[in-house]
């Protein structure tokens, strides 16, 4: 093992937030079972957002939901499938006016991989005969911040909650004139756990030298699994914050529960509702990902995901005692589940 590779280990070793899920999760998984018990249903997550396939845990199509939320609130967004010819493609971004640079990601989606900026048609062609599943293509999101919102409100109420704000530091780099981006990138440890990654997409620009002050952006959009910085940002929270988001909430039909991930301008027309896009919209696989700021301890993680549980089981318990939405049915999940796995690999092997 070398130097570098020892260093990382144990950077990672001695951070929780590069854990394996399954040691992370493994008391919750618990207490998951306890809420499956008393729901007699291990599916019950299903009736938390009744409008979203599975409640939004798994195999929940990213346009599907796109069509629940008001199209101001979101970039334009075109689904395109895996047997759709090159010369459909031009056509789709002739009809819908897309200009490059534009962000294509799988439809079913897999914490952030295979998402890719797309600068060119050449680049756009290439990702779609890499592809094996079906992906969405969206404008680019001008806006320089951004966050993830978990948002919580109990179905016979018109007032929901914001339980946490997660700020996300993209891969970026600033240039002394002297360093290249290679060496920029290994002066940060979180940065270096993603190098392998990064060359493979941006290589070619590895040895380039940026100027004093000059930044660039390898990875523009706020993924915590490929190498984002999660920090803390719920001391923004304040009422008049809460009743935008609640706002928009109330607008997408049959959603509780999840985490709205939005790309804005500043906090302060962030707050009036102004100025900002969806990027997400996550339900019941989301997690509120403020956890993962290196500042909290992993018994911080843990209590905020049990509170979070509690809060799935109640909004899914209500929904299905008095507006009738279906806990999902074992044999049904258990399909579902397989084929999340197999859509997993699809992404993984892109």
């Amino acid at each position: 093992m070398t130097l570098r590779a020892l260093y990382i280990f144990w950077h990672k070793l001695t951070h929780w937030e590069y854990w394996p899920l399954h040691v992370v999760y493994f008391p919750i998984y618990l207490l998951y079972g306890y809420y499956s018990i008393k729901a007699k249903s291990i599916c019950f997550f299903n009736a938390v957002n009744p409008s979203i396939k599975n409640g939004g845990l798994m195999m929940e199509s990213k346009k599907e939901v796109y069509n629940l939320i008001p199209k101001k609130y979101y970039a334009k967004t075109v689904l395109i499938h895996t047997k759709t010819t090159s010369e459909e493609i031009k056509s789709v971004l002739m009809k819908e006016k897309l200009a490059f640079p534009l962000i294509a990601k799988p439809d079913i989606g897999l914490r952030g991989s295979a998402v890719q900026k797309i600068h060119s048609e050449k680049e756009l062609f290439d990702y779609h005969q890499k592809a094996n599943f079906d992906y969405l293509i969206q404008d680019f999101i001008p806006f320089p911040n951004e966050i993830g919102v978990f948002y919580v409100r109990y179905p016979d109420e018109t007032k929901g909650i914001i339980t946490g704000i997660v700020s996300k530091e993209t891969i970026t780099v600033t240039g002394d004139g002297i360093s290249s981006v290679e060496e920029l990138l290994n002066k940060t440890p979180r940065f270096q756990i993603q190098l392998k990654t990064l060359q493979k997409e941006y290589g070619v620009i590895f040895n380039k030298i940026l100027s004093q002050g000059e930044k660039l952006n390898l990875m523009p959009f706020g993924s915590h699994s490929r190498g984002a910085k999660f920090t803390d940002f719920s001391h923004i929270i304040t009422p008049q914050l809460t009743k935008s988001i609640n706002n928009i909430c109330l607008q997408i039909n049959g959603f509780y529960y999840g985490r709205l991930d939005i790309m804005y301008n500043t906090v302060n027309e962030l707050e009036q509702g102004k100025n900002l896009i969806i990027v997400e919209l996550n339900g019941a696989k989301s997690e509120p990902t403020h956890i993962y700021d290196p500042e909290h301890s992993l018994f911080f993680a843990w209590k905020t995901l049990a509170k979070h549980i509690k809060y799935m089981f109640k909004i899914s318990q209500i929904n299905h005692k008095n507006k009738g939405a279906p806990y999902l049915k074992y044999h049904i999940g258990i399909r579902e589940m397989q084929a999340h796995f197999v859509q997993n690999k699809k992404i993984l092997q892109f």
